[in-house]
């Protein structure tokens, strides 16, 4: 029986409606085949921790993923299911989130008794520092940052409270402030606690104190970037030579789509194929012209505007 334009149009948005459906179908197949990969090459156990900002599906409104305790639980799931001296790699690319979760996480594959490695691709903040400080090992990409890990209560950080308590009279300062400035006094006493001991097997304790102390106090505002220079520089356990499929693995953890990209480029590799005349080099699709057009010859140390 042959289709009328009407089962033609019903089909359209049927496929329109299962298509979401199974694409993130087809790429969690790819991440699980992704994930035994990895694991069966560094015969660990792989865990991923990423948060994306996702978007109600209807109206659109931005919904900022962080560490909770629903992570937490899965992450502990995944560590009681894993033998004692089987390694951990641990994937971070998160913003953060509560102190109670990632806590938790730290704690567990801290006392792990396997090698845990932790890996930051591009950024693993606040909360998710903690958790990188409780690895034997951190390994960054070369432009991944951490960042500190100071308590923030609602939306102040609590070491501002302290400190604009600290500059007003006592009677100027209202009950609920210095309520605040109670509960940040006790919440930075205990991170800082809470990073000595995650440090203590891996430095001095002067040294671990001194960390603890920095990340932990206000030293910088809380989104300051802490690059693998810097980290390397405080004497914590990184490098930066990240194996390309952790890279790749984060490929299929993409961002929702939005209906305008705010950064778009053709995603495959461009490399320096060939040094020509005069010191002009030829790159990618354009050595295949470089005969027939010198136009596509670019100067060494310059860059085209497409």
């Amino acid at each position: 029986m042959p289709m009328t334009p009407g089962d033609i149009i019903w089909m359209f948005f049927l496929l329109s409606a299962f298509q979401p459906a199974l694409k993130q179908r087809f790429l969690e197949a790819m991440r699980q085949r992704m994930i035994a990969k990895i694991e069966s090459q560094r015969d660990s156990r792989v865990i991923l921790l990423v948060h994306r900002q996702e978007t109600m599906s209807l109206l659109g409104f931005p919904i900022l993923r962080y560490i909770d305790v629903n992570d937490s639980e899965e992450v502990l799931r995944a560590i009681h299911l894993t033998d004692a001296a089987v390694p951990l790699d641990i994937v971070l690319h998160t913003p953060g989130g509560l102190v109670l979760a990632a806590l938790q996480i730290a704690r567990a594959i801290h006392r792990h008794k396997g090698k845990v490695t932790a890996f930051v691709p591009h950024y693993a903040m606040s909360g998710g520092t903690l958790i990188a400080l409780a690895a034997r090992e951190i390994v960054m990409s070369e432009h991944a940052v951490l960042g500190p890990v100071d308590p923030q209560l609602g939306q102040y950080p609590g070491a501002s409270i302290l400190k604009a308590v600290e500059r007003k009279p006592i009677a100027e300062v209202d009950d609920e402030t210095l309520i605040l400035a109670d509960q940040a006094e006790k919440a930075i006493a205990q991170v800082r606690g809470s990073v000595r001991e995650l440090l203590a097997d891996k430095c001095p304790a002067d040294k671990a104190e001194e960390l603890a102390r920095l990340l932990s106090q206000g030293t910088w505002t809380h989104d300051h970037p802490i690059t693998f220079e810097r980290a390397q520089g405080f004497g914590l356990p990184v490098r930066s030579n990240i194996p390309a499929e952790f890279l790749d693995l984060m490929s299929l953890y993409p961002q929702p789509v939005r209906r305008q990209p705010t950064v778009e480029y053709l995603p495959i590799p461009r490399r320096l194929k060939n040094v020509g005349p005069q010191g002009w080099f030829v790159s990618g699709w354009e050595s295949q012209r470089a005969k027939s057009c010198q136009k596509f010859l670019l100067p060494v140390g310059l860059s085209s505007k497409r």
